[in-house]
């Protein structure tokens, strides 16, 4: 299978490389010092689930290469559209575009470019960061993605790439309500990128400050006060087991939204706590835990 990485960062950088072991050929697309790395020296990839060294096909401009069956779209938020437009030149008729973004706004983002029929939905569980140019750096041994159709003509495409995964001993699935997936992937994420990022602490922290937990709680809840009022079918019990769930996770382990504030990096808290709050205020709903977060973090949402 012929596969693109579109961001070749923590999530296409991680998945990608370990398609690529198994020996699926893997385009990536990156800039900057980055893609003069990997470029110059290759992918360095380390994990507690194996480090690997590999020469990488990277390009800066998807024109350079040709079309692909399957596009892993994993570009921070703020650069979807203008990544999306850049990625015609790979997208032919038969290649499906699968979203490994945070949020849940990207599949109607990449429809006002590509056709619905072509767009999957997905959602990648990994705790990673570039922790130096060309260097992905896997924190802990959380590694999955599930993905599924959200038409029924694209079955065929979900499971052909399902395959791949599982060949490469990715933890992939299949799911049948990828919107609800999605959704709760957002939950938690919201609840983890906001209070590491506002406190500027690791998880460890967060789940034994009592104010924080609070925080981190609400943050969740007032999300999935959001969902259901959307009419995503979440488990009543959904951000208790997060809670517990979040207990199992590495002390050091920090949101990339938190690694990008440390850098002096551009922010996704528009899609993230921002859209928490600016979603449940069209909705008649009250969000202030999320307002507040995303009202501290504004100075800094352009980088520092």
């Amino acid at each position: 299978m012929r596969i693109a990485a579109m961001g070749a960062g923590g999530v296409g950088g991680y998945f990608g490389a370990r398609l690529q072991q198994a020996g699926h050929e893997v385009a990536f697309f990156a800039r900057g010092k980055h893609f003069a790395a990997l470029k110059e020296k290759g992918l360095t990839l380390k994990s507690p689930l194996g480090a690997a060294q590999l020469a990488v096909q990277v390009f800066s401009d998807p024109a350079q290469t040709k079309p692909v069956d399957v596009v892993m779209f994993a570009v921070k938020l703020w650069d979807t559209e203008s990544a999306a437009e850049q990625l015609r030149p790979v997208v032919g008729k038969h290649t499906v575009i699968i979203p490994f973004q945070n949020g849940v706004e990207s599949i109607e983002r990449l429809a006002k470019i590509f056709p619905r029929e072509q767009i999957l939905g997905g959602s990648a569980y990994i705790a990673t960061r570039i922790s130096a140019p060309g260097v992905i750096e896997h924190i802990g041994t959380m590694a999955g993605m599930e993905f599924g159709p959200l038409k029924p003509a694209q079955r065929a495409s979900a499971e052909a790439f399902l395959a791949a995964c599982q060949g490469a001993g990715i933890n992939a699935k299949l799911a049948d309500d990828i919107v609800r997936v999605i959704w709760q992937k957002f939950i938690f994420l919201v609840g983890v990128s906001s209070a590491t990022a506002v406190a500027r602490v690791p998880l460890g922290v967060v789940c034994s400050d009592p104010e924080l937990r609070w925080l981190f709680e609400q943050a969740m809840r007032e999300t999935y006060r959001l969902a259901k009022a959307r009419g995503v079918a979440v488990p009543e019990d959904f951000v208790e087991s997060r809670m517990q769930f979040a207990e199992t996770l590495p002390a050091e382990m920090r949101a990339s939204m938190a690694h990008d504030l440390e850098a002096g990096g551009k922010l996704e808290a528009p899609w993230l706590c921002g859209a928490v709050a600016r979603m449940s205020a069209e909705a008649g709903l009250h969000a202030p835990v999320n307002r507040a977060v995303y009202a501290a973090l504004r100075p800094f949402v352009n980088g520092s």
